[in-house]
């Protein structure tokens, strides 16, 4: 028999699926046939393989070459399957043993000159291979830690084609030693992987210690780090800030040019606590299937804040693409903070398309191909100027737009969309003395961050045995059952939503703020201040 198998993993969105690659060399024509529903780019692996296995010094067989990837109804898009295929064809054209490949997962891009080239979206890949049962996978090098998050699997880090061969064939080098995650026992086939030696696999890799409010990828030097201390004059939109730290409320900040919109929405994730485990992987997961995760730094520890720019499209911000269904800012901020400066100049499709991921916390994007889910769970934070000009208007130079126009151009943020917005705040422009008078009252973003995480861990004593972590995060249900306030605390809001000032979910948004209130307080039930402290800040007035 010359049919070899071997396995890999095709991505749809951030889920993986388990591919079995056979190779088949055979009698008849001479010529290399991929078939199984791929696509352009691994169309174009024939020729990528070839190159690779002739220039690491191996035979190319001159036979009738078939490679199918199964299931064939499921699409099959990038370079991630070079590295199997070549492998699955070496072992049915006898170069390597095809019982030694067939319970390995291979993933990575060949080079023509037979190097191992990083893919995208490893740390999802290795997760579903996991989940199918995989002991061992082998990876690119520039792939090594961040498939080494994954517990219970060997890691293989390659560099080159002809190194892998070598260990494959037994010859116990070419492969360089990686400390992979702990494995759940060896290979399959019994024999020791690199990096394992005789007291079987070691520790993985602890992940790098990420710095309070480091963006996304964490590049950001230590001197780069926003903090909260430097915003002064405005000690309403700081107190928002934490309510809305506290309890991952949603944020809406209007006011003129040089008020400190952007400085404050760049230090709100400052005032966040680290990730879980879970949040983080997820988040990983999401950063590298989009190919912003750095090397260096494979595990996103801190709340990633993306602020996408007025001219950005539906698919940019959403998700999307004409090929292969790329996650958007949305999903980018998965567990962290979108900003959107200058709100009312993005388009009104794209606004109007976040309302569906704030309810979800999920976003689907459905294409011809498929329909594909991102996970979507993100603090939004919006900023606007008061009418279109931005100028700052003075008693002796006002303002010259019309009532009209600022109406205009504030209605393009729509009902339905601040309805969805728990926290609004007017910005006004501070006076020198107001500046400095403030100076003696600002914290650090430490100081505050130490408040938020006491909060964080009051609700999450209210909510043991709960699926949800925040206060912004309850269901409708449970804020009129378990969490119902009395009826001399609701009163206020029940008259508002009987007059229209209140709608049902605006009604629920109000609790949860008050809840959160209540959290940085001491712990206890929301009382009639802090119900009329949320309504306040959901009308954007102080109460």
């Amino acid at each position: 028999m010359t049919v070899a198998r071997t396995r890999c993993v095709c991505l749809i969105g951030v889920t993986g699926h388990v591919v079995d690659v056979e190779a088949d060399v055979g009698s008849g024509v001479a010529g290399t046939h991929l078939i199984g529903m791929l696509d352009t780019a691994l169309s174009e692996a024939r020729d990528r393989v070839r190159s690779a296995v002739v220039n690491s010094r191996h035979a190319w067989p001159d036979a009738r070459i078939t490679v199918s990837l199964f299931p064939a109804s499921l699409p099959k898009r990038g370079s991630m399957f070079d590295l199997a295929i070549a492998v699955a064809l070496l072992a049915a054209a006898g170069a390597v043993p095809r019982q030694r490949v067939a319970p390995l997962f291979f993933l990575g891009e060949l080079g023509l000159d037979g190097s191992v080239r990083p893919v995208r979206g490893v740390l999802p890949a290795v997760l579903a291979a996991v989940a199918a049962g995989a002991r061992t996978v082998v990876v690119p090098v520039g792939n090594a830690a961040e498939a080494g998050l994954v517990p219970d699997v060997t890691v293989i880090p390659v560099r080159a084609l002809g190194d892998l061969v070598g260990w494959l064939r037994g010859s116990g080098h070419g492969v360089p030693a990686h400390r992979g995650a702990p494995a759940s026992g060896a290979p399959q086939d019994g024999r020791a992987g690199p990096g394992q030696g005789s007291g079987g696999a070691p520790d993985g890799p602890e992940p790098p210690e990420d710095r309070a409010g480091a963006g996304p990828s964490g590049e950001e030097g230590p001197a780069a780090v926003p903090d909260l201390g430097d915003v002064a004059g405005q000690p309403f939109a700081r107190r928002a800030l934490e309510i809305c730290a506290a309890g991952g409320h949603n944020l809406w900040m209007l006011g003129a040019p040089g008020t400190g919109k952007t400085m404050l929405a760049e230090r709100l994730p400052t005032l966040l606590p680290a990730l879980e485990r879970d949040q983080a992987l997820e988040a990983t997961a999401i950063h590298s299937v989009a190919g912003t995760l750095p090397a260096d730094r494979p595990l996103l520890t801190r709340p990633p804040f993306m602020a996408p720019h007025h001219t950005a499209t539906i698919a940019s911000v959403i998700g999307g693409g004409s090929g292969t269904i790329r996650p958007g800012a949305v999903s980018l901020a998965h567990g962290g903070v979108l900003f959107m400066d200058e709100a009312p100049e993005f388009t009104m499709s794209v606004l109007d398309a976040l309302r569906q991921p704030l309810e979800s916390g999920r976003v689907t994007v459905s294409r011809s191909m498929g329909s594909v889910t991102f996970p979507a769970r993100f603090m939004l934070v919006l900023a606007a100027n008061p009418c279109p000009c931005a100028r700052p208007s003075r008693p002796e130079e006002p303002c010259r737009c019309s009532p009209s126009a600022r109406r205009r151009y504030l209605a393009r943020l729509s009902g339905p969309l601040l309805d969805r917005v728990d926290v609004k705040v007017t910005l006004m422009r501070a006076t020198r003395r107001e500046l400095l008078a403030d100076r003696r009252f600002v914290e650090p973003s430490r100081t505050v961050a130490e408040r938020v995480l006491l909060a964080r861990e009051r609700a999450a004593k209210r909510f043991a045995g709960r699926p949800w972590r925040r206060n912004a995060e309850v269901p409708t249900g449970a804020l009129h059952t378990d969490y119902r306030l009395p009826a001399k605390v609701m009163a206020p809001l029940l008259g508002c939503l009987d007059n229209g000032v209140l709608s049902a979910r605006g009604l629920d948004r109000v609790l949860r703020v008050a809840w959160t209130l209540a959290d940085l307080k001491d712990g206890g039930g929301p009382g009639a201040a802090e119900v009329n402290a949320a309504l306040g800040l959901w009308l954007g007035e102080e109460r």
